[in-house]
């Protein structure tokens, strides 16, 4: 027996290693994102000062673990068996649940995830408790206020965090504006004592008592000498800047914000390294006690665990190198995760998400409030607060730069850095575990919306981003609480034998999200249509050979498409057809990510070549009009096999397939003369189309005449009609579109 349950504690620690690969691949843009946004350093370095910061915090996280021993649940009223059934389940529902999120691109927190799992794996356990022994309650062995506590911090964290990162964006705007170079001259060395000063303070002096390399007596000397160390650190660091800036012209905002990474990489393993290691670490002393015990499992009390347990610093600091090689190994972790970057950056541009009724109304509120209290400051301070934020003279210097240009400056990602940094570290030293995610995530969104980097054109769409965002908190809460307490029930009911189903199947997840090669995403695909954003300045030639390119390739699979609607609707084949619309949909969203990238494309055009903008704007409109007929015949053809009604007679069919080849034999030629750029042949085309025209006014006449002697059901007729509308709509929008490249080849030449 208790063979079998070293095996699970060995289990419980493969688990735990899966979970920090995947972890830090997901959480490790959270202190990433403000440096390589800010551009502050090469990507190397700032890879190295976030890898030594993981490394140090690693060793501060010795007094988070009592959560996941204690913080839940009350472990005195448990026994060893009882709490191996909770910490399997945990970790298990851990893993598969991280890799469903993942797999999905659902946001998620693991700090949220494993304090639910553990909730929900207690409560299952406790409920079984109670049946067997009326006499007790739930309540009585779940730790209710400190999981209140927990769950309370976590809710808090979000709002507090936005808060604070938009109070503190907004008086530190207030006070170096935008144009900041002269007066962080004078100031900076100041604003940069302060800044790492509250890092050292919160880090240090009160993350010290955490630390498990630290004794009791360097513990009592910082404590009472703390506010000493702040006082030395703020002179300290506000000289030693002051001379590097004097004599090595020292940028003082990339300190502040290589310090904030290593600041921020420090509380994140201090804070989320109980999320991966600290059941399986619960779970080895639970071991150990059940070993000195003798007694058999279900009779051994976890009593023990109810005290101070101090972990060792070995195995945190195993723990913290296992992070710094996913950090360095990860391609997730590379490819940093755009969504925050996205929704905080100072200029305008295509937007991830889209606009929600909530979120209108939210803006359309604070709007109206911006007004009210515009009317009630005084003219000349409301003057002299808009210039602190005029950010013309900055955007002017990112055109410049073209696409090195930082989705913030420096300033900005200070103020992120230090206030994320100062909230993880002051919640990690009251042992709340807060889920770094979401403080280092809403402090960029109060800072960007402080900034009035939400601005008219954008906000609705930022505020839906972060709507959604808290919306996948919500979700990753309510299902890591449902998945562990089913988890903890099956293996309560089950034993042994569906342990090993459930570990299998945790492996097999692990096998394939860390060693089975992906497929491309449907991203890739879609930046193919894409214009590069390569050179400050595009010249007109680069933009019509790729213009070229996307248009032929998108009529090309048009009328690929178009061909495969008409045949899978003839042959009733629901789910083909099904396959087809998302198809068509995909091609939509390829038409719509060209119409959205002509703004930057016009922008990055050079001067000479600004004319020819014209052209362009109307290839991709009618491109995109093209795609919209084809969505609105695929999806309609869809919907009606799917409510099961009758499809076409075969007269219509027969019809619909000469339309058909018509309309393959006129998207050939039209692309045919797009490659080859030669429009000499265009009235021919031109002709071409008008018989195709002449077509279907006759089908549409044959139609009207079934209806009239009522041998079309409404249903069908309305479809055909439809259908034939479509096609109409489809080739007059291709033939302008055809014209306005011709337009477009021939301004070139001349």
């Amino acid at each position: 027996m208790e063979n079998i349950y070293l095996i699970l504690v060995i289990v419980l620690f493969a688990l735990a290693i899966s979970d920090l690969i995947v972890g830090v691949s997901n959480d490790a843009v959270n202190f990433l994102n403000s440096a390589i946004g800010a551009k502050a350093a090469p990507y190397t370095i700032i890879m190295v000062v976030a890898a030594l910061g993981i490394l140090f915090g690693a060793t501060f996280s010795s007094g988070m673990m009592e959560v996941a021993r204690k913080g839940i649940f009350n472990p005195q009223f448990f026994f060893f068996d009882e709490i191996m059934i909770i910490f399997l389940a945990v970790m298990i529902t851990d893993v598969i649940l991280l890799d469903l999120f993942n797999t999905f691109g659902m946001p998620t927190s693991t700090t949220v995830s494993i304090v639910f799992e553990i909730l929900g794996a207690a409560v299952a356990v406790s409920i079984i408790k109670v049946s067997n022994d009326p006499s007790m309650n739930v309540s009585q062995y779940i730790n209710t206020a400190k999981a209140l506590a927990i769950i309370s911090g976590i809710l808090l964290s979000v709002v507090i965090s936005f808060s604070v990162g938009a109070i503190v964006q907004y008086i530190t705007r207030l006070i170096f504006s935008f144009d900041y170079d002269k007066r962080i001259s004078y100031f900076g060395a100041i604003y940069g004592g302060i800044a790492i000063t509250a890092i050292t303070y919160f880090i240090l002096v009160k993350g010290a008592k955490s630390a498990s390399f630290m004794d009791a007596a360097s513990k009592d000397w910082i404590k009472a000498n703390g506010m000493t160390i702040i006082a030395a650190s703020f002179v300290g660091w506000t000289v030693l800047l002051q001379i590097l800036k004097l004599i090595f012209k020292l940028d003082i905002l990339k300190v502040i914000v290589l310090a904030g990474t290593f600041a921020l990489a420090m509380a994140f393993a201090g804070n989320d390294l109980v999320n991966f290691i600290g059941v399986p670490l619960a779970g080895f002393e639970s071991f150990h006690v059940f070993q000195k015990a003798g007694m058999e499992p279900g009779s051994v009390s976890m009593e023990a665990l109810a005290g101070k347990v101090a972990t060792p610093t070995y195995m945190l600091l195993i723990a913290g190198i296992i992070m710094v090689i996913t950090l360095w190994t990860s391609k997730k972790a590379r490819a940093v995760v755009k969504t925050s970057l996205d929704l905080s950056r100072q200029q305008e541009g295509d937007e991830r998400f889209g606009s929600s009724m909530l979120a209108r109304s939210i803006v359309r509120s604070s709007i109206n409030t911006s007004k009210a209290i515009e009317n009630v400051l005084p003219k000349g301070l409301s003057t002299r607060i808009n210039k602190q934020f005029d950010s013309t003279n900055y955007e002017e210097r990112r055109k410049k730069l073209g696409k090195e240009a930082p989705a913030f400056d420096m300033l900005r990602a200070s103020v992120n850095l230090v206030v994320a940094s100062i909230l993880i570290s002051l919640a990690t030293n009251m042992k709340l575990p807060l889920s770094t995610t979401y403080v280092t995530f809403m402090v960029a969104m109060g800072s960007s919306l402080a900034d009035r980097a939400w601005g008219r054109e954008s906000a609705v769409y930022r505020i839906t981003g972060v709507l959604s965002v808290i919306g996948g908190w919500f979700f990753t809460a309510f299902s890591a609480f449902t998945a562990a307490f089913v988890m903890a029930m099956l293996i309560s009911v089950a034993g042994l034998w569906i342990i090993a189903v459930l570990i299998l199947f945790a492996l097999f997840m692990v096998f394939r999200t860390h060693l089975m090669p992906k497929k491309a995403t449907t991203e890739t695909e879609v930046s193919e249509y894409e214009i590069e954003e390569v050179e400050e300045e595009i010249p007109a030639e680069k933009v019509l050979a790729k213009c070229t390119s996307s248009v032929t390739k998108t009529l090309q699979s048009i009328s690929d498409l178009y061909s495969k609607t008409i045949h899978d609707f003839e042959a009733e084949s629901r789910k083909k057809l099904k396959n087809t619309n998302k198809e068509v949909i995909g091609i939509n969203k390829k038409a719509k990510k060209l119409k959205d990238n002509v703004y930057p494309t016009v922008m990055k055009l050079q001067e000479q070549s600004i004319d020819s903008s014209l052209y362009y704007v109307q290839v991709i409109d009618y491109l995109r009009e093209t795609a919209h007929c084809l969505s609105y015949i695929s999806e309609p053809c869809y919907m009606h096999l799917d409510n099961n009604h009758n499809v076409f007679k075969p007269e219509q069919f027969e019809d619909l397939n000469n339309l058909n080849v018509a309309v393959q034999d006129f998207i050939s030629d039209s692309i045919s003369m797009i490659k080859k750029g030669n429009y000499e042949k265009l009235s021919k085309l031109t002709d071409k189309q008008e018989t195709v025209l002449s077509s279907i006014r006759d089908y549409r006449k044959a139609q009207l005449k079934r209806i009239k002697g009522a041998k079309a059901g409404t249903k069908t007729s309305l479809l055909y009609l439809n259908i034939l509308h479509e096609t109409q709509t489809l080739l007059l929008h291709l033939i302008n579109l055809v014209k306005a490249q011709r337009d477009f080849v021939d301004f070139q030449k001349n």
